[in-house]
């Protein structure tokens, strides 16, 4: 009995062990299977996301050949138009008709083909994460923001796709595109013609941009509450808005007109008015509409007035300028002293490369301090031309200027080709009538307020006087390009924001080509003289000396102070021109001027070069040297002389080399080798 017991209880155990067995057989196959499933989905999925990144490498490389393609196309019609001397079309308006052309034929000839992976789904939050986490069968996907959709644009994701992929981030436009434009603005600048129209074009460029910002927002809040009146508005826009569009447009860009005045030699008065006031007219604009969208008031409604927050906004505009300033003006300073007191110029390649990374490092900074890099760059740019450019070696000085040359030549074609691509890739465009009319219309009355009424200010103290003529130029050559649309384009989030975007366009592509193609024919309705040799004097008149003579007392007295402290100090410590610092400083200070003094400024005592030196011909404290002839002027500009009547020596000293003697410090001042020696100039 127990023997069949034990037997009994054997096989039961044999039988769930065998059980057992088999259980684990099927669980460990299952798994086996399932392992192997789960590790061909997982290569299946590695392949299509390899195969989607090839796509999307593929399709951002297709993206960028097509902006190469229009700068190509560019710069061949360029060639022809230059060739067959063609001036109705500047290259920047030609630029923008080849990016009219591509944004048409992506927008309605390009179709790419649906992706059935598209899946949308409903989720509701208070806000918009910019990053979002995604759990799909228990892995997690990481998704970002790329833009808000209108509802009726769900179902059209991807047809919108490649709209979006050439849709650049705004960023790109500011921290790459911009810098090397605002910076060649600046290093480029003529700084005689400059600081001798010095005091108007900082009245043209500050008080002239102030007051185009608020007659234009005025204006358009005119207008944005008619539209209301009639229900044309179908979203907030409040009085900040219309300052801030008032702001951003108010910034002005005559390349167009600039680069016919430059091909054409107009009067050189007029080309260093237009010029500076554009170059300082962005600083100011961008400046000026950061302040705008920092007024914020106390209370809940963030739009009414506040003189307490209007005076913070008005400290913001005078602290952010004056610290992007001195922010550009100091890197542009560290500059010059590590390329005087190193052996650089030894190596120009670094030297070059030097250069270039502390000037564009200055907009960055500028940006990362909280300043406005536009302000920091363009004085950097102003700078490193006036001191650190002494110290590089000539191969250098022709590399940096080539070198920013070509970028703002890139750079602003790719700026205005992009403009066009917007106008039918950008996805939120609001066109309304009345709000285009309305700026349109603003703009014009603007640009009249600033031009004409602050000449009429300043041909109160000028000798010079900007002749009708000249302001009727100004108001017509009042173009806006890539400063307002880079400012415009920088926010597009809210509907007042897509507005003036969409305004802020049509209002470029119709100064570029009605008023940069007509820029010929108002020169000539205007009898404004071309030819003018930029070098000479301004509006020098050999046939009347009382012209010259009034010319040279329009130098600014501001200047000549400057000029002053800077030639006997800044330069000497700086660079490795100017008068040894051991004749300027006081004799206590003689081992730090001894230190400071390079010795290639002790060979150049003799013969220095200063491009600025002809500003300052009626400081009482200068006499001319021209062979035998000795000629002082006084404080009234008049001359004493010896030898010549008073209109030879003034052809005279318009022609060939002469030099300065200026408190013992003897320079020679090279005219261009291109001009007319004196001799021939009498035989004629």
């Amino acid at each position: 009995m127990l023997t069949k017991t034990s037997v009994g209880g054997s096989l039961r155990a044999l039988r769930t062990l065998r059980l057992v067995v088999l259980v684990s057989l099927c669980v460990f196959i299952s798994v086996s299977v399932a392992s192997s499933a789960q590790e061909e989905d997982s290569a299946m999925e590695n392949i299509v996301t390899e195969k989607k990144a090839e796509e999307s490498h593929r399709q951002d490389s297709a993206d960028l050949l097509i902006f190469i393609l229009l700068l190509t196309l560019t710069i061949l019609t360029i060639w022809l138009f230059k060739h067959r001397r063609f001036r109705f079309l500047h290259e920047t308006g030609l630029a923008m008709i080849y990016g009219l052309i591509v944004g048409v034929i992506l927008r309605y000839v390009v179709q790419v083909p649906r992706d059935a992976s598209v899946v949308s789904t409903s989720c509701f939050v208070n806000a918009s994460p910019a990053t979002l986490l995604v759990n799909v069968s228990g892995k997690f996907y990481e998704y970002t923001l790329k833009g808000e959709i209108s509802a009726s644009e769900v179902n059209d994701v991807n047809d919108n796709e490649m709209l979006r992929k050439v849709t650049f981030d705004p960023e790109v436009f500011f921290n790459i595109l911009l810098p090397p434009i605002i910076f060649h603005a600046g290093y480029s600048l003529k700084r005689r013609h400059f600081f001798r129209n010095m005091g108007s074009i900082l009245a043209y460029a500050f008080v002239g941009t102030v007051i185009s910002c608020f007659i234009i927002g005025l204006l358009m809040y005119g207008c944005v509450n008619l539209m209301k009146h009639l229900g044309q508005l179908g979203g907030d826009f409040f009085f900040t808005d219309c300052l801030f569009f008032g702001a951003i447009v108010s910034a002005t860009d005559p390349v167009t007109v600039l680069a016919i005045f430059h091909e054409l030699q107009v009067d050189v008065d007029l080309y260093a008015l237009l010029f500076g006031e554009s170059v300082l007219n962005d600083a100011v604009a961008v400046v000026l509409s950061s302040s705008i969208v920092a007024y914020q008031p106390q209370g809940d409604n963030s739009h009414t007035f506040e003189a307490m927050a209007l005076l913070k906004s008005f400290g913001m505009f005078l602290g952010v300028f004056s610290g992007s300033f001195s922010l550009g003006v100091a890197t542009g300073i560290v500059t010059a002293l590590v390329t005087k007191f190193t052996k650089l110029r030894d190596f120009q390649l670094l030297e070059t490369a030097l250069f270039f990374l502390m000037s564009w490092s200055t907009f960055l900074l500028a940006e990362a301090c909280g300043f406005t890099g536009v302000v920091a760059v363009l004085f950097c740019g102003i700078t490193q031309a006036h001191y650190t450019f002494n110290n590089l070696s000539p191969e250098s000085q022709d590399r940096t200027k080539q070198l920013f040359e070509l970028l703002n030549f890139l750079a602003e074609n790719f700026i205005f080709s992009y403009m066009g691509l917007t106008l039918f890739t950008f996805q939120n465009h609001i066109f309304n009538p009345m709000f285009i009319v309305g700026a349109f219309l603003a703009v014009f009355l603007g640009r009249a307020a600033n031009i004409y009424p602050l000449s009429l200010l300043l041909n109160l103290g000028r000798r010079n006087k900007i002749r009708s003529n000249f302001q009727h130029m100004m108001m017509f050559a009042g173009l806006r390009g890539a400063m307002t649309f880079a400012l415009s384009i920088r926010d597009t989030a809210t509907y007042a924001r897509q507005m003036m975007f969409s305004t802020n366009l049509l209002v470029v592509f119709f100064t570029v080509w009605v008023c940069g193609g007509g820029t010929t024919q108002m020169l000539s309705c205007q009898r404004i003289r071309v030819g003018v040799d930029s070098d000479q004097e301004n509006s020098m008149s050999f046939a009347d000396g009382s012209e010259r003579r009034s010319t040279k007392q329009e130098s600014a007295w501001l200047f000549r102070i400057w000029y002053n402290f800077d030639h006997n100090y800044l330069k000497p410590i700086l660079t490795h021109s100017g008068p040894p610092l051991t004749t300027t400083l006081p004799p206590c200070c003689g081992p730090l001027a001894r230190f400071l003094t390079s010795p290639q400024a002790y060979e150049n005592e003799c013969q220095l070069k200063d491009d600025d030196s002809d500003l300052i011909l009626t400081d009482g404290d200068i006499s001319l040297t021209y062979g035998d002839i000795t000629v002082s002027t006084d404080a009234t500009g008049a001359h004493t002389s010896g030898g010549l009547a008073t209109d030879d020596l003034d052809r005279e000293l318009a022609y060939g080399d002469h030099e300065l003697v200026m408190r013992g410090t003897r320079l020679v001042l090279p005219m261009d080798d291109s001009e007319p020696p004196f001799t021939d100039h009498l035989r004629m």
